[in-house]
C-alpha cells in the first residue's frame, strides 16, 4: 500500500498541509519542534486510529481550534485507490471512514494499513515498564491477526470487571468471580499462545538485523515470560484471588507478561551503552517490519523519526544500506541533519522527495546533488 497524498488540518502544530509523496522515499528535515514528528504521527494515525504519542485525541487538536482532519489517499498494489478519513471535534466522538463509509469499530481498521514507526520514544521499550514491551507485541500481532486483537479486547474487558469486584467493600459470590476469570482464562490462553509463537519466529529475524547493523560486535536476545506458561490461567487466577482482594487488583495474568531484552546474557537496560540501546531498538523495529511483510497481504509503511542520533558512523552507514535497498516499500524519514538524508538519497537514486519543515509548514525542496 502506497500513501500517494495526505491532507491535514489543525493536527498538532500543522495548520494546513497538502503533500504528495514518492512511492519509495520521503525525507523531512528541519530543526527540532518544527513539526517533522507531527507529520509522521498523522500518517501513523491513519493506520492505528490514534496518535503514537498522545492517546487523548482532543489534545492533538491545534491550539485554539475546534477540530482536526487527516485524510490519506492510498493506492493498493493492484492500483485500487483507497481514501481514509479521520475527523475529531472537541467534545465529540472521533470519526474514521474508509472510502466515505464510517467504521462502527476502530478495531476493524487495524491491520488494513500496516505500519512500523521507529522513533526516540522507543527508548521506553528498554527503559520503561513491562507494559511498554507488551504493547510492542500487541501492536505487531494485532496488525496481522484479528483473532488476537479480539481476544486481547475481551481479556482486558474481563480484567476491568474482575478488578472492580476485587475492590468491592461488600462480599462477592464466587460464581461472579468465576464468570470473569473464565473469560480472562479463555481469551488469555489465546493471547499467550500467539505471543509465544510470534516471539519464537521473531527472534532470529531480529538477531540478523542487529548483527548486520553492529557488524557482529555484540549478541542480543529476547525471552518471553508469562503466568500462563506453567499452569492453566484459570487456576492461576483462582489461586491468586485472595491476595488480589487484599491488593485491590489482579496480580497475575497475561496483563503481567514480560519480554526480556538481552545483551549477551544480561538485561540490556543494565548493560547497554546508548549506541547499543539505539541499535537494539532499530533492529527490533526493522525486524517488526520484516515480520509484518512476511505475514501480511501488503508491504507496511516504514516511518523513521530521527533514528541516527546516538549512533556511530559505521552503524549509521549500515542502516543507510538497509533502508536504501529493495527490501522496503514506502519510507518516511526525518532528521535534523540534512547530510544524513542526502547520503541516503545518493544511495537510493531517483525515486524520492525531500521536504523542509519549518514552524508547522512543509515545503518540497531539492536534494543536494553533491551529497556523497
Amino acid at each position: 500500500m502506497i500513501l500517494k497524498r495526505i491532507s491535514i488540518l489543525n493536527y498538532k502544530n500543522l495548520e494546513e498541509v497538502e503533500l504528495g509523496f514518492s512511492a519509495k522515499l520521503n525525507c523531512f528535515f528541519g530543526l527540532n519542534g518544527m513539526g517533522k514528528t507531527n507529520l509522521l504521527d498523522a500518517v501513523y494515525f491513519l493506520s492505528f486510529c490514534k496518535s503514537s504519542g498522545n492517546p487523548i485525541d482532543s489534545q492533538n487538536i491545534r491550539h485554539e481550534q475546534d477540530f482536526f482532519v487527516i485524510q490519506g489517499f492510498y493506492e493498493a498494489e493492484d492500483g485500487t485507490p483507497e481514501e481514509i478519513y479521520c475527523g475529531m471535534k472537541r467534545r465529540s466522538k472521533k470519526q474514521f471512514k474508509r472510502n466515505k463509509k464510517e467504521y462502527s469499530r476502530f478495531s476493524d481498521h487495524i491491520g488494513f494499513l500496516p505500519l512500523v514507526m521507529v522513533s526516540p520514544a522507543d527508548s521506553e521499550l528498554i527503559a520503561g515498564g513491562s507494559d511498554e514491551r507488551r504493547r510492542f507485541m500487541d501492536v505487531v500481532i494485532s496488525q496481522y491477526d484479528k483473532e488476537y486483537l479480539e481476544a486481547l479486547i475481551r481479556y482486558n474487558k474481563a480484567l476491568v470487571q474482575r478488578n472492580t469486584l476485587l475492590k468491592s467493600e461488600f462480599p462477592v459470590e464466587e460464581e461472579l468471580f468465576l464468570v470473569w476469570e473464565e473469560m480472562m482464562s479463555q481469551a488469555g490462553e489465546i493471547v499467550f499462545r500467539k505471543r509465544e509463537a510470534f516471539i519464537r519466529e521473531f527472534i532470529p529475524i531480529f538477531q540478523s538485523f542487529y548483527s548486520f547493523i553492529s557488524q557482529d560486535k555484540e549478541v542480543v536476545g529476547l525471552s518471553y515470560e508469562s503466568h500462563a506458561r506453567d499452569a492453566s490461567l484459570l487456576e492461576v487466577l483462582k489461586q491468586s484471588r485472595e491476595r488480589d482482594k487484599i491488593m485491590g487488583f489482579s496480580l497475575r495474568g497475561i496483563h503481567k507478561d514480560e519480554l526480556n531484552m538481552l545483551l549477551g546474557e544480561f538485561p540490556i537496560k543494565k548493560e547497554g551503552s546508548q549506541g547499543q540501546n539505539k541499535t537494539y531498538l532499530v533492529a527490533l523495529k526493522l525486524a517488526q517490519f520484516d515480520f509484518l511483510k512476511r505475514t501480511g497481504r501488503t508491504v507496511p509503511l516504514l516511518l523513521l523519526d530521527d533514528i541516527f542520533d546516538k549512533l556511530d558512523a559505521s552503524r549509521v552507514e549500515q542502516i543507510v544500506k538497509l533502508v536504501a535497498g529493495d527490501n522496503f516499500g514506502q519510507i518516511f524519514i526525518t532528521d535534523t541533519n540534512r547530510g544524513h538524508l542526502d547520503r541516503i538519497l545518493h544511495k537510493v537514486g531517483s525515486d524520492y522527495k525531500i521536504f523542509r519543515v519549518e514552524e508547522g509548514t512543509i515545503q518540497e525542496t531539492e536534494a543536494d546533488n553533491e551529497a556523497q
